[in-house]
C-alpha cells in the first residue's frame, strides 16, 4: 500500500491515471454513442435498448457513477499536473513552444471542465428528469408492456435549439479533447516513437472525429425535422 499509494503521487503515476481514466471515458463514450445512434432505427429499437440498461439496475448507476469519478479524476490529476509542470519552470519562457503544444493539449483543462458540466447536466435532463420532469410521463408500448418512452424523450429535448447547441458545443470540446488525449495516452504507456508518431495522431484525430459525428448527428437531425 505505502508503495502503491506513493507511486500514485508522483508525476508518472499520476499521468499513468489519467490515462487509464481517460481510456475508460472513452470507451463509455463510443458505448454510449453506439447505443444513442439506434434513434435512426425507429422508436422501438431505441426504447428496447433504453429498456435493457434499465433492467440492468444498479448495476447502470455504478457504471454512471463511475464514470463521474472517473472524469472528476481525470481533470483534478490533470490541473495538478499543469501546476506541477509550471513551478518546474516558474521562468516564463519567450517562446512556449505553440508549435509543439497544440490549441487542444493548451485547453485541455477548461475543455475537460466544460464535459464534466455537460455530464452533470445531461444526467439532470434526460435520467433524473430534474429539468424536465413531464418527460417521466411520456411512455411506448414494446412487445405488449408500457415502456418509458426515451425516443420520443430524446426528440423533445433535442427540439430545444439551446440545449442542441450545448450539448453540439459539448461534444466539438469532448473530441478536441480526445483528439490530444489519445495521442498523449500512447505516449504516456510508451508506445510513441519517432516512427509511428504519425500514425498515432491520425488514429486521434479520426477517433475524435467518427465520435463528433455520430453524436452531434442526432440533435442536427432533429433540429432539421429528419427524425420526428
Amino acid at each position: 500500500m505505502h508503495f502503491t499509494g506513493g507511486y500514485l503521487t508522483t508525476s508518472i503515476g499520476k499521468k499513468l491515471l489519467v490515462a487509464i481514466s481517460g481510456l475508460l471515458i472513452l470507451g463509455f463514450v463510443i458505448l454510449h454513442m453506439v447505443g444513442n445512434l439506434q434513434i435512426f432505427s425507429g422508436p422501438e429499437k431505441l426504447n428496447a435498448y433504453a429498456k435493457f440498461l434499465k433492467d440492468l439496475g444498479p448495476l447502470l448507476w455504478l457504471a454512471r457513477i463511475g464514470l463521474i469519478v472517473f472524469a472528476i479524476v481525470h481533470i483534478v490529476l490533470t490541473i495538478q499536473l499543469t501546476r506541477e509542470n509550471r513551478k518546474a519552470r516558474p521562468n516564463s519562457y519567450v517562446y512556449m513552444k505553440t508549435v509543439q503544444a497544440s490549441s487542444a493539449s493548451r485547453f485541455m483543462i477548461l475543455s475537460g471542465l466544460t464535459i464534466l458540466s455537460f455530464i452533470i447536466y445531461h444526467l439532470l435532463h434526460f435520467t433524473l428528469g430534474v429539468t424536465n420532469p413531464e418527460y417521466a410521463q411520456l411512455s411506448f408500448e414494446l412487445n405488449g408492456e408500457r415502456v418509458h418512452d426515451v425516443y420520443a424523450m430524446v426528440v423533445n429535448g433535442f427540439t430545444n435549439p439551446i440545449v442542441s447547441g450545448f450539448y453540439i458545443l459539448s461534444m466539438g470540446l469532448l473530441c478536441w479533447h480526445i483528439s490530444h488525449g489519445v495521442s498523449s495516452l500512447f505516449q504516456t504507456l510508451g508506445i510513441t516513437n519517432a516512427k509511428n508518431n504519425k500514425t498515432i495522431q491520425q488514429i486521434a484525430t479520426s477517433t475524435a472525429g467518427l465520435i463528433f459525428i455520430g453524436n452531434i448527428s442526432i440533435p442536427i437531425t432533429i433540429l432539421a425535422g429528419i427524425i420526428k
